[in-house]
């Protein structure tokens, strides 16, 4: 009796430690948080929510997930509304920005439910409550959702008007103890100006944060940047919708543009 006791409690430390063997030597980053814009989830169309990109995103992440990544999200709203866009030209600054804060919860949602199609667990937090669909963010509980295998998904922004969702992303990320923000775009990284508009841009495999700001890369906003170079939260600039780019990261390969410490 007490040989099958202890051979069964040694298969389970077994399988226990090569399970979390497995997940931690294959991964360059632990602990991600992704950043996506919300005109990504337009696709080609520009505006509004293309369920095909939304299925793409969610594959990318279950393929993650599947390694041992632990995945939070901030998703931006300007597919949908944005604060400083033509249309709030003429809004109170703070009731458009109000308004883009609503736009991420919906992006938001949508993604969660693309999500649980896949068979991934998740929990919805937003910086303003709206307790009927999503938590309370709770920096504690956030944490524990991430070591439990959940995908975090932060909506509404910092909760705060003047604050962009890069900020939002920035802030979130260095309160989980992230080790890394991935902001996917449509370009392959870094670049001096727009490479969609100038073929000879040059691009930056690595650069530093203060060269970004000496530079005005638009890579994410000056506060989003400074908040991340006070903390040293290197941030990666890559290709979302470049298929396998995401996993490709996360096994150490070399992927789009990485923004480290001064100096390094």
């Amino acid at each position: 009796m007490y040989e099958a006791f202890f051979l069964t409690i040694f298969k389970r430390v077994e399988f226990h430690q090569n399970h979390c063997h497995g997940g931690e030597t294959m991964l360059k980053y632990k602990r991600i948080l992704l950043k996506l814009s919300g005109e990504s989830l337009a696709g080609d169309e520009g505006y509004g929510i293309n369920a095909a990109m939304l299925d793409r995103y969610a594959e990318e992440i279950r393929k993650a997930r599947e390694m041992g990544a632990e995945i939070a999200l901030v998703i931006g709203g300007g597919n949908i509304f944005r604060g400083v866009s033509e249309a709030a030209a003429k809004m109170d600054r703070v009731q458009a920005d109000y308004m883009g804060m609503l736009a991420t919860v919906i992006n938001s949602i949508a993604f969660q439910d693309a999500l649980e199609r896949k068979g991934i667990f998740t929990r919805l937090q937003t910086a303003i409550k709206m307790e009927q669909m999503a938590e309370p963010f709770i920096r504690r509980r956030a944490i524990r959702h991430l070591e439990k295998g959940r995908v975090v998904i932060f909506g509404a922004g910092t909760g705060n008007p003047y604050f962009t969702t890069d900020t939002a992303a920035s802030l979130r990320a260095i309160e989980i103890q992230a080790d890394v923000i991935v902001k996917g775009t449509r370009v392959e990284g870094v670049y001096d100006s727009d490479p969609e508009k100038n073929p000879h841009a040059e691009f930056f495999p690595k650069i530093s944060y203060l060269d970004v700001i000496r530079k005005n890369l638009r890579v994410m906003d000056m506060t989003a940047i400074t908040l991340c170079r006070e903390n040293v939260l290197p941030i990666v600039v890559m290709n979302i919708n470049e298929e396998g780019n995401f996993t490709r990261l996360l096994r150490g390969e070399e992927v789009g543009s990485l923004v480290h410490a001064d100096g390094v």
